[in-house]
């Protein structure tokens, strides 16, 4: 019912740059927010970033400064600019969307995910 497509990971230098995106669709309700988490081998999920719908934003204290989140509500898209990139940015990069389907609940959705990996 709900779909989330990242894009735009891929091998970059340390320092490089790169932009995520994902796009969600299908029966949604209204969002609540939408974000990215990331995962590094052996270890859990975290957080790297979220906007509500109110504009708020939240990032975790690595990536502050270097990583800036952005939504499209239109589209109901979220982007993630990356900057200044470090080795230990390495994860698998997962687009969050917490959305309602309807008036009842809210859930959280997932996307596949999308690789960034950086290394000189």
């Amino acid at each position: 019912q709900v779909q989330l497509v990242e894009s735009g990971g891929g091998l970059v230098q340390p320092g490089g740059s790169l932009r995520l995106s994902c796009a969600a669709s299908g029966s949604i309700f209204t969002i609540i927010s939408m974000g990215w988490y990331r995962q590094a081998p052996g270890k859990q999920r975290e957080l790297v970033a979220d906007k509500n719908s109110g504009g708020g934003t939240n990032y975790a204290d690595s990536v502050k400064g270097r990583f800036t989140i952005s939504r499209d509500n239109a589209k109901n898209t979220v982007h993630l600019q990356m900057n200044d990139l470090k080795t230990e940015d390495t994860a698998v990069y997962y687009c969050n969307a917490r959305l309602y389907t309807n008036t009842r609940s809210w859930d959280d959705y997932w996307g596949q995910g999308t690789q960034v990996t950086v290394s000189s």
